[in-house]
């Protein structure tokens, strides 16, 4: 297996409990705690039903897989997914990411290296050069790339025959493909987020590798606040589990779990102090809106991008905010979660502004 830096998302830098990307130390303990096959794999049913038939179908014939695309956002297991198709099909997998890949020869040293029947994982693939993505159309296609020899007139293509291949690729941002790239996977799946009920499988698996004692409200608790995501239920968990053993017996119950996650600032509903600083300005300074991304963010005291692309994008999902043409404005689930009553201006829409005639 072959590991290469894979480009960070954007709420990497930022050190978030709930941020869903992975730094060191979660890579580290997500290898010890991934699923090695489709039947551990928790979540993602129909995905998985799907994947298992394009799987157990190429072993039948005796052939590759065919290549495939997965989409969805950080931490939902399309890395794990890869490496389960690998497993599945007993292949070896190499591991690249599409920012590593910035010139053609970067990709056909990596294509011309593969062995028969080898899963080639190409994290964030959308962001690959223009001219990488452009030879990875006919080395996916017809398993074969040209080599350009020399410069000017006199430069020379030579074909090169590439064993055939099965192509994995990831995306958080399947609009940003080129249809000709995206038609030429033979199966596309999109990730979605996990239900409580399954992320609290997820912790329990996870809580027996790691030979922790969680009670089943235990468990419930952390699946809340882990924004449907299994990278941050691990993560929430390695933490409550270093409360539970400094502050009780080690055994993580119900109110251990909630007072644990209390001192690392992630509430009931999976916010941090970023996401409720923001929701504090819209609600109190500027009475639930409308008001501009970058008046909010000189409020909070952010830059424009983090609030942006990093608190925004939960906040819109659990219906606590809206982005509107006028600007940003809370819902009335913002103030219930705040436990703050919304002024009689906001208006019985949520909108901020009131009935049409002032009424």
């Amino acid at each position: 297996m072959n590991w290469d830096d894979t480009a960070q998302p954007a709420d990497d830098s930022t050190g978030r409990l709930v941020g869903s990307a992975a730094d060191g130390e979660d890579q580290a303990v997500e290898a010890a705690l991934r699923p090695k096959s489709l039947a551990e794999f928790v979540g993602q049913e129909r995905v998985r039903e799907q994947l298992d038939l394009v799987l157990k179908a190429a072993r039948q014939r005796g052939a590759t897989a065919d290549h495939v695309l997965l989409s969805g956002a950080p931490g939902l297991g399309k890395t794990t997914l890869s490496m389960i198709i690998a497993a599945e099909m007993e292949a070896p997998i190499r591991i690249t990411s599409g920012p590593a890949i910035q010139h053609a020869g970067d990709l056909a040293a990596i294509l011309s290296s593969l062995q028969e029947g080898e899963v080639l994982f190409l994290d964030e693939i959308h962001r690959m050069s223009r001219p990488a993505e452009e030879m990875l159309y006919m080395a996916m296609e017809d398993f074969r790339v040209d080599v350009i020899v020399g410069k000017g007139p006199g430069a020379t293509a030579i074909p090169l025959e590439l064993p055939p291949f099965t192509l994995v690729g990831a995306t958080t941002r399947a609009g940003l493909l080129p249809p000709p790239l995206r038609d030429r996977f033979g199966f596309t799946a999109h990730m979605e987020f996990y239900e409580p009920a399954e992320l609290e499988r997820v912790i329990h698996r996870s809580a027996d590798l790691l030979d922790v004692h969680i009670d089943t409200d235990g468990a419930a608790e952390i699946a809340g606040r882990s924004r449907g995501t299994p990278r941050i239920a691990n993560r929430l968990l390695r933490r409550v589990r270093d409360y539970a053993q400094v502050k009780a017996d080690g055994r993580i119950t119900q109110e251990i779990a909630a007072a644990a996650l209390g001192v690392y600032e992630v509430d009931a509903r999976g916010l941090d102090r970023l996401d409720r600083a923001v929701l504090e300005a819209l609600l109190k300074l500027f009475g639930g809106g409308p008001v501009g991304l970058s008046t909010l963010s000189v409020a909070v005291g952010e830059e424009r991008e983090t609030v942006e692309e990093v608190a925004e994008p939960f906040l819109v999902r659990e219906g606590l905010l809206a982005r509107t043409p006028r600007g940003r404005v809370a819902t009335p689930a913002a103030w219930a979660h705040l436990g703050l009553t919304a002024p009689q201006s906001f208006g019985a829409s949520g909108s901020g502004q009131g009935d049409l005639f002032g009424a």
